[in-house]
């Protein structure tokens, strides 16, 4: 039968008592999986090929298909070959001929009355990929950097479904068993999770394993946080989950796409077949993939608008395990979510087993559509009928025993929602060809196109940016590089750990990239410093604030910036999103930060030191930060002090001795007769208006003594210009000019005293020398020293 109506799935016949087909299709509708189904079956009940023949025709119809395949089997659907050709089926067939093989399907699928055109519509109805989480086999699925936060509008209590899921499949991944009501490690990592989404912020694993150990929360419940779990048992859960993340075998998990269940099951706007294959898998590792993939169904569901048709169709393969009747694994919470509220979202839930009874027969009684096979014993039958007779309410039980019992190889019991009566059936043949379990390199032939294309995951806005230069010159891609992690480096008890602020105005000097959230580790001291020389009369004190980076191990001290810092750039609190560069030096050390203070000591001694100018004669010395041409004006300034002292002194000794020449001469005038009184008077002139100039200057205060003894430096050579007018006069006249000539002669001596007082002053004013100033080891003392993380 190839002509199905829209909406039904076609996936068998009705069979009588004698096992044969009675010509009744079976037609499922598809809007019934919104209620769920269950496949039941043991093994070679051909519990899967009815499987595949559903999943078939979902797609056909445009429902698009998630599958959870824990035994590799579902990948098959990938299977599909149009022409039948033998060298199509040749890669797929162990140990039969190709040709056989490709004949038989085609004959067993042309008594379906199906052919090469409807497989064909198969291939061309959805994309199909198998998803290898955890493995480079198929299309990676990046389930680390699963934590983005959800849409907004999205409600608590799915918000805390999607927490719960994921928090518990971790702790399992670990082998933590926690209960979300009563663990500490699962209320924690519970509560970093949504503390991070209500602040906007996206997370991945290793940024959660970060926040273990530097919470950004004070306390959890009315309990402080170090209360509640001390800091070094959080270190043991962080230590735990960074043993995944060292594992080389993990690395996987952040490969592939973006784990965004819109888009798997619908990639452009195509409806697809998402096979995520799990049998490469370990059973915690099962647990936590099938976990956080339901949780994210759940989120995705609950976003979309109702329906009474099917918008998706989820089918687990192989369900035991998952919702055990006593126990709690993590992935049971989210299934039970599915069965209980996915109908109203016109998502389908549809779960295979071999054994109902490790299954919740609570959570099959949620199912509406039962297909039933061969069982391996009758416990399995009688905790199965205990769930349909849950489902079905009226069903009689003992002849739907008698006709599972009966029940040959592809033989199924169909319970359909709202038919009274079950129907004994045949599964049709599948489409796909059925080779069994896909090895991984089969897996990886299937997947190399689709892998080579497949997209990168998306990164997180508390990524760090692409190729930011970091502290040696590299490149960086994020927080995927070797050398960095997602945690702060230990770093020795008692030393402050500082954030650079972007903003601080020296941050250029040291080469910080502001818009970067990758951090490398820099040292910045504050160190105060005394000049002290008791000769020089010296006592100064600098402080200097320095900045080492990048920070070697060594440390090389001689490479520290000077900078100017204040409180305000340097910042306590990590910033959002922040990656490390693994520091070379062993910051954890209390060591290391010693060997830095000394060394810092030791360069400044030998490379600081102040400078100086001395006047040794005038006992001055310079202050520190006075120019050379400041402290020589100053110089002068005291030498014209010294010289005024000195001139002062020398007029007191001068002003009788000049007072008593200056009578004689005034007596020897009067005598001198009124002919030449005229020419005697404009001599005599001459010279008392010298005398007085320089007695007037010196008690009058119009000028240094330097700078009189310049202004009166002619009356020395005055003298013997006078003493040859004297040989001119007449005898008469030679006691007047005798007395002149004592005059001038004391001016004459004056004036060369006053000129010996200004050399001597110059003399000391030029007497400058250099001197330097050194530290000493014990006026060196370091006031703060902190471990700097600086973005690059």
């Amino acid at each position: 039968m190839t002509d199905v109506p829209a909406g039904q799935l076609f996936i068998g016949e009705g069979i009588g008592a004698d096992h044969q087909r009675d010509g009744k299709t079976v037609l499922l509708k598809a809007a019934d999986l919104t209620t769920h189904g269950v496949i039941v079956g043991m093994t070679g009940s051909g519990k899967t090929g009815l499987g595949v023949a559903l999943l078939e025709e979902a797609l056909l119809q445009g429902v698009p298909a998630l599958i959870l395949d824990p035994k590799g089997d579902l990948g098959n659907l990938l299977l599909t070959f149009p022409d039948f050709s033998p060298d199509a089926f040749k890669p797929w067939v162990e140990g039969d001929d190709p040709a056989v093989v490709a004949k038989r399907w085609q004959e067993g699928l042309a008594g379906w009355g199906i052919d090469g055109t409807r497989i064909q519509a198969l291939r061309d109805a959805a994309t199909f990929t198998i998803y290898t989480p955890g493995s480079t086999s198929g299309v990676g699925l990046n389930v680390i950097g699963s934590l983005k936060r959800p849409p907004e509008g999205t409600d608590a209590e799915t918000i805390a479904d999607e927490v719960q899921g994921f928090v518990s499949g971790l702790l399992g991944l670990v082998g933590v068993d926690a209960d979300p009501l009563s663990s500490r490690e699962h209320i924690l990592l519970a509560n970093l999770v949504q503390t991070s989404w209500a602040n906007g912020l996206d997370l991945d694993l290793p940024g959660l394993v970060g926040q273990v150990q530097t919470p950004p929360i004070r306390k959890l419940g009315v309990f402080e946080l170090d209360e509640f779990f001390p800091p070094a048992d959080r270190t043991k859960l962080a230590l735990l989950l960074n043993g995944l993340l060292a594992s080389p075998a993990f690395a996987a998990w952040g490969d592939g796409a973006d784990l965004d269940i819109g888009s798997l099951l619908q990639p452009e706007g195509k409806p697809a077949c998402a096979i995520v294959s799990l049998a490469h898998l370990s059973d915690q590792e099962r647990q936590f993939v099938v976990t956080l993939i339901l949780s994210k169904v759940v989120t995705w569901m609950r976003r979309q608008p109702g329906t009474d048709q099917l918008r998706a169709l989820v089918y687990f393969d192989e369900v035991v395990g998952y919702v055990p009747p006593t126990a709690n694994p993590p992935a049971k919470g989210p299934i039970l979510t599915l069965l209980k509220q996915a109908r109203a979202f016109g998502v389908g839930l549809v779960l295979a087993t071999q054994n109902p009874v490790d299954v919740d027969y609570k959570a099959l009684s949620n199912a509406g559509t039962w297909m039933i096979g061969r069982l391996q014993t009758e416990q399995d039958k009688a905790r199965l009928l205990d769930g349909l007779s849950a489902a079905a309410g009226g069903v009689d039980t003992e002849a739907v025993s008698e006709t599972i019992a009966g029940l040959d190889k592809r033989e199924f019991v169909l319970r359909q929602a709202g038919k009274d009566a079950p129907t004994t059936m045949t599964s049709r043949w599948a489409m796909s060809y059925l080779r069994g379990p896909l090895t991984r390199e089969q897996i990886a032939t299937l997947m190399a196109d689709r892998r080579a294309a497949a997209p990168a995951p998306s990164a997180a806005p508390t990524a760090a940016p692409a190729a930011a230069p970091d502290a040696g010159g590299t490149s960086s891609a994020g927080s995927s590089r070797d050398d960095t992690t997602p945690v702060a480096p230990a770093v020795a008890d008692g030393i402050a750990v500082r954030w650079l602020d972007p903003a601080a105005p020296w941050a250029a000097q040291v080469g910080a990239v502001p818009t970067s959230t990758r951090f490398a580790a820099g040292i910045v001291a504050s160190v105060d410093m005394l000049y002290d020389d008791s000769a020089a009369d010296l006592r100064h004190t600098e402080q200097l604030e320095c900045v080492l980076f990048p920070l070697a191990d060594p440390p090389e001290v001689a490479s520290m910036v000077a900078v100017d810092y204040d409180a305000r750039d340097l910042q306590a609190a990590a910033p959002a999103g922040a990656t490390y560069v693994l520091p070379d030096a062993k910051v954890k050390t209390k060591a290391l930060f010693g060997d830095v203070e000394k060394a810092i000591v030791d360069h400044l001694l030998v490379n600081r030191t102040v400078t100086l100018f001395s006047n040794r004669d005038l006992k001055l010395v310079s202050r520190p930060g006075e120019t050379q041409a400041e402290f020589t004006a100053r110089c002068d300034a005291a030498a014209d002090v010294a010289a005024d002292k000195l001139a002062a002194t020398l007029a007191r000794k001068f002003e009788d001795r000049i007072a008593r020449a200056r009578t004689a001469v005034a007596t020897a005038e009067d005598r001198v007769g009124q002919a030449e009184a005229a020419k005697s008077t404009k001599k005599t002139d001459e010279l008392m208006s010298g005398a007085g100039s320089i007695l007037g200057a010196v008690f009058g205060g119009r000028g240094s003594a330097r700078s009189i003894a310049r202004s009166v430096g002619g009356l020395a050579t005055r003298r013997s210009r006078t003493s040859e007018a004297g040989k001119r006069v007449s005898a008469a006249e030679n006691r007047v000019e005798e007395k002149r000539q004592a005059l001038a002669d004391l001016e004459a001596d004056m004036a060369d005293e006053l000129a010996g007082i200004a050399d001597d002053g110059d003399a000391k004013a030029a007497a400058i020398e250099t001197v330097e100033v050194a530290l000493e080891r014990t006026d060196i003392r370091i006031t703060d020293l902190a471990l700097v993380w600086i973005p690059v």
